[in-house]
């Protein structure tokens, strides 16, 4: 029915409805119908009805009046209504609509009374920027045509209530533009009702959904009065994630007129009032929902008789900004594999920038490792939470006999015998294969680098040196493009070289010296002596420690301390990373702890002595033996030298990859976004096209997120969540099983040795080297990883333990050369002790035993060493 050419009344989903002639709500249900999702019918009073309705007897004058008092009255404006008749023509069309919702529903005695829902819908609500909830009435079990009409005309007056006229004012809304049409529909006679947030409502996270969730109608947790449950749906699966199930100790139920609330039974308040089909009903009918709006949306939802109807839905307009997106590093999910950071944690001990993880993948792995970097798209390293791991079962892969077994354990750290290294899913024949068909590429590539290693050596120092002269002086984009293709990238791959074949040399010597003189019974104590270089100072890790004292004697100037040292600093690899040549006052800082740098000299002179008396002790017992021992010392000295010397210009040439970053950042000012870009990416942006840039905020958010998470463990078995780990507060930093299958952790702690020596010291827990000024002279420095960073606190500590490490790490390294005993590997020793724990650090043994406890109150214990090595 119409009055003139405006309908009156028009039924739910009439696509002629607008937001002026139905108001938002109505729209909003029109819109849900026509989309196919389940409303249960209904029609509505327009507009059109509410303006011939205050338009009788200068109504509208009237609640103008009432309404622009310094204190509205709400009671003053629901008697206007009250005694106000509704026109006939009005009340005709609202029992016509209010009867042919009672046809074909059996209500037995209700036929003629069905119960219907009575909403208000302002032109107003339901908009993106004002939703209006709350503001206007609803009222359900609405029975009679009487109860219909008067909970009309309290719809009506609702738009006219303190509240209402006040959240207009708020939000800008004229008045002359506000009218309120109202919704009659059936009732669903609810078991279970709540609401449904298309997206987090209190985080704002768009990749999740959350259900409210209680018994009956629904009204109570609208209202508040009741805590519901809750449940929290994952958007990339569909499935519910968490339910956490509420008090619910009232409910809504219908009354003989109305509704009223009751007391839950006792039986269900602790019962879920959601299963999981209901619950991934529910997902697929918020993202059908989102999808029709294009925005988060708060839907109001109705389950009866095991079919979910939806009531109502309105944008979510109070939703706190959406997180910013971040990209997803964990190369877990990649398959069951066994992952370690115990070797790389040095060179890489924090979270990496893309940057730094694209030249890692594509010059030392594809370099330094060749044959080993993929096996059939298995890659041997991976980006764990940012951190860099190595993939132990491709290693493995290749040969699982006894003296190769013994060469990853010696490279990489301990191995579990709880936590077996998984077998890579790849026939053996494709796995020989994958390396034999590199190998001679391989074997050419280290050649000239095998033949004459000091040579090369120095020419990659002098190249670095120009090539990072060159950067700095590179006058545009372009320029910048073709420098790194003729230079920077030829460096690159030839400083890897340089280190592999170091390493090739330094790695099998250090691992093969120390056994031959085993088998010759030497003490452990001596051959930690007798594996220490003769002539330290030209010891590439004790560099940067042994020229700062040349410094401070005035042997030295800064300039040529930073030449030959500036690059090397805690995180080497990292191209982000600021460096002890372009930090000013970093010289300053260290000559500050001048007394522990006097230590140095009687350290290695020591040291010297302890060798020369290991050589004699070896010649006394073994004299036909001598030539071949000093034969075997001068190779491993050698080797061990070459391996170092390699690490240090490798370490350079990142040092000139940091500086065409930088220096790309000047030119095309972006600056440091473009660490957060691969080295393509940033080629393509030296190229003119910024496209890659799109990328930055997500990967800026990853970085970020994943340096706020605790470290991950040393060793990973199998798939890790690195979120659910840090939550876990019996969470183990040693290592993390997917399948829950390793060992309790033991009462003692235990990792390689590093260098011989027993000690009892306080322990000093330090989580970076910025931290160092804390360590005093004497202490047990404990930490997660060293590097040569970390050097010029070494003559400090009177031992050093670590998480991660294993016999040719950088702490076993130094510390042996200096004297100082060490346990490296530990994987947890940073999370057991304490700072103000004593303790008996055995470095023969790869043992710390605590004496005693810290003290309660913090406070640092005095004591002697009980043992100097």
């Amino acid at each position: 029915m119409s009055g003139g050419d405006v309908p009156l009344v028009v039924a739910l989903g009439d696509p002629a409805a607008d937001r002026a002639l139905v108001g938002g709500k109505a729209e909003s249900l029109t819109r849900l119908v026509a989309g196919g999702l389940p409303v249960p019918p209904g029609f509505t009073i327009t507009t059109a009805a509410y303006h011939q309705f205050i338009g009788q007897a200068g109504l509208q004058r009237r609640l103008t009046v009432a309404t622009g008092m310094a204190d509205p009255d709400d009671a003053a404006v629901a008697a206007l209504f009250a005694e106000q008749d509704i026109p006939e023509q009005v009340e005709k069309a609202i029992r016509e609509g209010y009867a042919a919702l009672g046809q074909g529903v059996p209500y037995g005695p209700h036929q003629a009374r069905p119960p219907v829902a009575v909403r208000s819908s302002a032109t107003a609500e339901d908009q993106s920027g004002s939703s209006f909830a709350g503001q206007h009435e609803s009222y359900l079990n609405v029975r009679g045509l009487a109860a219909v009409l008067d909970a009309v005309r309290r719809c009506w007056a609702s738009l006219w209530s303190a509240r209402a006229v006040a959240y207009r004012a708020r939000h800008g809304i004229n008045e002359k533009d506000s009218a309120m049409a109202v919704v009659v529909q059936r009732l669903v006679p609810a078991q279970a009702a709540g609401v449904l947030f298309t997206a987090d409502p209190v985080t704002g996270e768009r990749d999740r959904m959350v259900i409210n969730a209680c018994w009956g109608l629904g009204e109570a947790l609208v209202g508040g009065q009741v805590a519901p449950d809750r449940v929290v749906l994952d958007r990339a699966t569909g499935r519910g994630v968490e339910y956490e199930v509420g008090a619910k100790a009232v409910m809504t139920v219908p009354a003989e007129d109305g509704t009223c609330e009751r007391p839950t039974p006792r039986a269900m308040r602790a019962r879920q009032v959601l299963g999981p089909v209901h619950v991934d009903e529910l997902g697929r009918l918020g993202e059908r929902i989102e999808d029709l709006y294009g925005v988060p949306m708060d839907i109001e939802w109705a389950l009866s008789e095991g079919r979910v109807y939806v009531l109502q839905a309105r944008p979510a307009t109070a939703l706190p900004a959406a997180p910013m997106s971040r990209e997803e590093w964990n190369d877990t999910r990649t398959g069951d594999f066994l992952w370690t950071r115990s070797n790389f944690s040095e060179a890489l001990p924090s979270v990496m920038t893309p940057a730094t993880w694209s030249l890692f993948q594509k010059f030392f792995v594809g370099e330094a490792w060749m044959g080993l970097a993929s096996i059939e798209g298995h890659r041997a390293a991976g980006n764990i939470a940012g951190r860099c791991y190595v993939n132990l079962s491709t290693f493995t892969a290749v040969s699982n006999s006894k003296a190769y077994m013994t060469f990853v354990n010696e490279a990489f750290g301990p191995l579990r015998a709880d936590m077996p290294i998984p077998p890579l899913p790849v026939p053996r024949r494709k796995v020989l294969w994958s390396v034999l068909k590199v190998t001679p590429r391989f074997r050419r590539a280290l050649r000239p680098y095998l033949k004459d290693f000091a040579r090369q050596v120095e020419a990659t120092r002098e190249r670095c040196h120009a090539v990072h002269g060159a950067v700095r002086a590179a006058p545009t984009p372009s320029a910048m493009a073709e420098l790194w293709r003729s230079d920077v990238d030829p460096l690159l791959r030839a400083g890897c070289r340089l280190f592999a074949a170091g390493g090739r040399q330094g790695g099998l010597l250090a691992l093969t010296f120390p056994r031959w003189l085993r088998r010759h019974g030497v003490s452990d104590a001596d051959i930690d002596v007798l594996r220490i270089t003769a002539g330290s100072d030209e010891l590439e890790s004790l560099g940067p420690v042994l020229g700062l004292e040349q410094l401070r004697r005035g042997q030295l100037d800064r300039e040529t301390y930073a030449t030959r040292w500036g690059h090397r600093c805690p995180d080497e690899f990292e191209v982000s990373a600021v460096r002890p040549a372009e930090d000013e006052g970093w010289i300053d800082r260290q000559l500050a702890a001048g007394e522990a740098l006097d230590h140095v000299a009687g350290l290695l002179a020591r040291q010297e002595r302890a060798r020369a008396d290991a050589v004699r002790r070896f010649e006394r017992r073994h004299p036909r033996l001598a030539r071949s021992l000093h034969r075997r010392l001068d190779n491993a000295t050698r080797a061990l030298r070459g391996r170092e010397a390699g690490r240090s210009e490798v370490n350079r040439a990142f040092w000139v990859a940091r500086t065409f970053w930088l220096r790309a950042g000047e030119l095309t000012g972006h600056g440091d976004d473009l660490f957060f870009l691969t080295v393509d990416e940033l080629l393509t942006v030296l190229g003119g096209d910024d496209a890659p840039l799109a990328a930055v905020p997500s990967r800026r958010a990853a970085y970020d997120h994943y340096r706020s998470l605790p470290s991950p463990p040393v060793l990973i078995r199998g798939r890790i969540d690195p979120e659910r780990w840090a939550a876990d507060p019996d969470r183990r930093e040693d290592a993390y099983d997917e399948h829950g299958r390793q060992n309790p952790p033991g009462e003692a702690i235990t990792g390689f040795p590093g260098s011989a020596g027993s000690v009892e010291g306080t322990v000093r827990v330090l989580d970076s080297v910025a931290e160092g000024e804390a360590l005093r002279h004497g202490d047990i420095l404990v930490t997660a990883v060293t590097n040569v960073g970390w050097t010029p606190l070494f003559p400090r500590a009177a031992a050093i333990v670590t998480d991660m490490g294993a016999p040719l790490s950088h702490a076993a390294i130094v510390a042996r050369e200096l004297g100082i005993p060490a346990v490296v590997g530990c994987g947890n020793a940073t999370g057991r002790l304490r700072t103000g724990d004593r303790v008996l650090v055995d470095g023969a043994a790869g043992s710390v035993t605590v004496l005693r406890p810290a003290p309660s109150d913090g406070a640092m214990p005095t004591g002697a060493p009980a043992d100097s090595p």
